[in-house]
Order: C-alpha cells, then sequence, then structure tokens
C-alpha cells in the first residue's frame, strides 16, 4: 500500500466527541432554559465546523502537516459565545454550525459532552479543562461568568495583566493540563486585553492492538515535498473499513473500542486536494454509517506533529468576521464599559501530537483573546487618612441591615 498519509491525522480524530456515551446528564443539561438541544445535534455541529475549520487551516497551510482539534476550538468560542448579542451572536452561532441561538440549550449539551470525555476509558485517558483569565479591576457579568462556571467549569481567575510574570501564570495552567506537551500559549499580554478565555484537551490512548516494534522498519514515505525515509509500523487483523470514491480508510481502535483513529488514505493516482474536494459533513456522516468489518493489513508511519495556528482569518472567512470587529462587535453580555467596546483580537490554536507503535498522544489548547477598544487604565492608587473625625457603620452584608452607626469626633 503506498502511503502519502502526514497531513490526515487531523480528519482522522474529527469526531473525537462523538464516542461519549449517550447516558451521562449534567444539573445543567437539566435547568436549559429553551429548547433541548440533542447532544446527537450538538456533536454534529462541532463535526460540520471542525470540517470547515480544517479545510481552511489545511488551505492556508498546503503541503505542510495540520493538526486540529474542533472540540477545544469549539469549547473556547462557545464560552467566548456566551458573551455576545445581537449579530455576533447569530454570526458566530452560524460559524459553530448550531443549531440554535439559545445559550441554555448549547450549554447543556456542551455540558454533557465535557462530562461524558471526563468518563472512565479503559486504557485512554482523556481531560478537557477551561479557565477565564480577566484582567485585574474588570467587572465582567455575572450571568456570562455564572454559564462558563457551571457548564465549563470555567472560573475566572483575575490577574495583573500588567505585571510581566502574568503570561507565565498562565502558561503554567496549560502546561499543567497537557501534561507538558503543549508549554505556552500567550507570549505578551496587550495593554488592551482585558480577558482570555483557554481550553485545553489532552488525550492518551494505547491502541487496542499494538503495533509490533519489531515490524517497524524505514520505508520511502512519498511526501508533499519529494521522498523521505520513515518508520513504518505495520499489522493484521480486522478492521472496521471503508472504500470510497478515491480512497480507502480504515478504523484503528484505542482501549476499549470506544474512540478509534480514522486513517483516510488517497488513491495512487489521487492526492490529498481531491479527497479535501469531497470532504463536508454530509460526506463524512454518509462515511461514518458505510464502514463495515474485513480483514486486512495497515502500514502506518511513525510520527510527531507540533502545530500552531492564528484563526482569525479562517474564522472570518466562515462568516464571524464581524466578532473580531472593534467597532461593530457585539459582546455586551460580557461586560459593559461607558466609552469601551469589546471584541476578539484573535484566537489561537496550538497541537501537539505523536502516534507510535504503543498508541497516541494528543493535546490541544485554544486561547481566545478579547480585547477593548481603548486601554483600560488600572484604577489610581488611593490613600486614605483618618486623621480628622468621620463617620462609620457596621452593617450586616447579607440583609443589609444597619447592625451600628456613629462617627468620631475625637479618637482619645
Amino acid at each position: 500500500m503506498n502511503i502519502r498519509f502526514a497531513k490526515l491525522a487531523a480528519a482522522a480524530i474529527v469526531c473525537l466527541a462523538a464516542a461519549i456515551p449517550q447516558s451521562c446528564r449534567t444539573r445543567a443539561e437539566s435547568e436549559a432554559a429553551g429548547p433541548r438541544l440533542d447532544r446527537g445535534a450538538a456533536v454534529a455541529s462541532y463535526s460540520a465546523f471542525g470540517i470547515d475549520l480544517y479545510l481552511k487551516t489545511a488551505a492556508a497551510d498546503a503541503g505542510k502537516n495540520v493538526f486540529i482539534s474542533p472540540a477545544s476550538v469549539g469549547f473556547a468560542l462557545a464560552m467566548t459565545w456566551n458573551g455576545s448579542a445581537g449579530e455576533t451572536r447569530e454570526a458566530m452561532a452560524r460559524t459553530l454550525r448550531l443549531p440554535t441561538t439559545d445559550p441554555g440549550a448549547v450549554n447543556a449539551a456542551d455540558s454533557a459532552l465535557i462530562a461524558g470525555m471526563k468518563a472512565p476509558i479503559e486504557n485512554v485517558e482523556l481531560a478537557v479543562a477551561n479557565s477565564l483569565w480577566g484582567r485585574q479591576g474588570v467587572d465582567f457579568k455575572k450571568p456570562f461568568l455564572e454559564r462558563n462556571k457551571r457548564s465549563y467549569g470555567a472560573e475566572l481567575r483575575s490577574l495583573d495583566f500588567a505585571n510581566p510574570e502574568s503570561p507565565g501564570v498562565i502558561n503554567a495552567w496549560v502546561a499543567g493540563n497537557t501534561k507538558g506537551k503543549i508549554r505556552d500559549i500567550v507570549d505578551r499580554i496587550d495593554p488592551a486585553a482585558v480577558l482570555f478565555l483557554i481550553n485545553a484537551i489532552y488525550f492518551k490512548g494505547a491502541w487496542e492492538t499494538e503495533f509490533d516494534e519489531s515490524l517497524t522498519a524505514e520505508e520511502v514515505f512519498h511526501g508533499a515535498g519529494g521522498d523521505v525515509r520513515a518508520p513504518m509500523m505495520k499489522q493484521s487483523g480486522k478492521y472496521s473499513y471503508l472504500e470510497g470514491d478515491g480512497f480507502q480508510a480504515a478504523r484503528l481502535p484505542y482501549g476499549d473500542g470506544r474512540i478509534g483513529m480514522y486513517v483516510f488514505l488517497p488513491d495512487e493516482a489521487s492526492n490529498l486536494a481531491e479527497f479535501h474536494a469531497k470532504l463536508s459533513a454530509e460526506t463524512w456522516k454518509g462515511w461514518m454509517e458505510g464502514f463495515t468489518k474485513r480483514d486486512g493489513r495497515i502500514a502506518l508511519p511513525r510520527f510527531t506533529i507540533e502545530y500552531k495556528a492564528k484563526l482569525r482569518r479562517a474564522l472570518s472567512e466562515l462568516g464571524m468576521g464581524i466578532a473580531f470587529d472593534g467597532t461593530n462587535a457585539d459582546f455586551s453580555g460580557m461586560l459593559s464599559v461607558p466609552g469601551v467596546n469589546a471584541y476578539i483580537h484573535d484566537v489561537i490554536h496550538k497541537t501537539f501530537c505523536e502516534v507510535n507503535e504503543k498508541g497516541t498522544e494528543a493535546a490541544a489548547v485554544t486561547s481566545v483573546e478579547i480585547r477593548v477598544t481603548s486601554v483600560m487604565e488600572p484604577p489610581k492608587r488611593f490613600e486614605m487618612v483618618c486623621d480628622r473625625p468621620f463617620f462609620f457603620a457596621i452593617v450586616d452584608g447579607e440583609t443589609g441591615l444597619i447592625l451600628f452607626m456613629g462617627s468620631l469626633a475625637n479618637p482619645s
């Protein structure tokens, strides 16, 4: 089998979340207001969005390795979407392929997806974490914070963005939640930045049937830039298999089989560009339904990918350009400060993937940076010296009841 594989890892794991058990329910799901969003519909939305985004990034990085996490980008943007309103909310919903603009329904479905991702899987580790990092002194709206905390487990952490050590604090969280596979996502913090919404996903899975290392041998890999030699792993067995129009595909399961890697190989007379022309949400659904068990032999290169992309252009081309527009973006559900307007400056995405005879280790981090149209100066430090008569009161903060009040005219 002549393998031209390197960039297909991105398409191979597009539907990772689709394997989540249907039995998981959460408090957020049961409390959702408005129409209930079926979790299958949510998975279909993120899968369709993921394919759209992959095709954009693959076109921009043609001839290079590409590896994205639709789930990571989707969750980070969904948290951001919780603070949007008006046309911005509608544009982001269309780009994410959401079937509704009701945040309650989307949050409930996402909460159920995240709960399912955290369920134990034999010989597989799958973890997801979300966080909000806000500029110290900026007041974010409580409903926005509460929705992201309840549905995504993301609590606001206030930082002094002027402190040069603040990026290191955020990056330490990133490294901790990706087992060190991704060590940083924020290089520096711009004076106009007020919030970072960050998602991290970590995956480590042992093959259901490991490749025999003694069978691995260096062979010619016909890469986009010419022939190279690569360590080729080999195994035989019974696989879920599909022969499509101009390609063949097989599924390699991890652990107990719940999660698997789908490998799509263009025919020798075809190429990745022709395969990409066929790839869509509709064809993907048809392909997933067409796999059948077949005996066969698979040869797969051992490889490692590290990938980084700025997604502003791709997401704008997919229809949410208004969210990046400092004048017209509407994130009034996130914060409301007179004289400034919040917008998305950029979406930074970093991934890691290592495939070897034992299995696969992968990680992804997505950071959505929110800026405002004018720099928000930190409140000036005040000084209050009570060296003259003053009034004071003791108040019950729970009820507002004044318990005591008085004034001090002479402390001696």
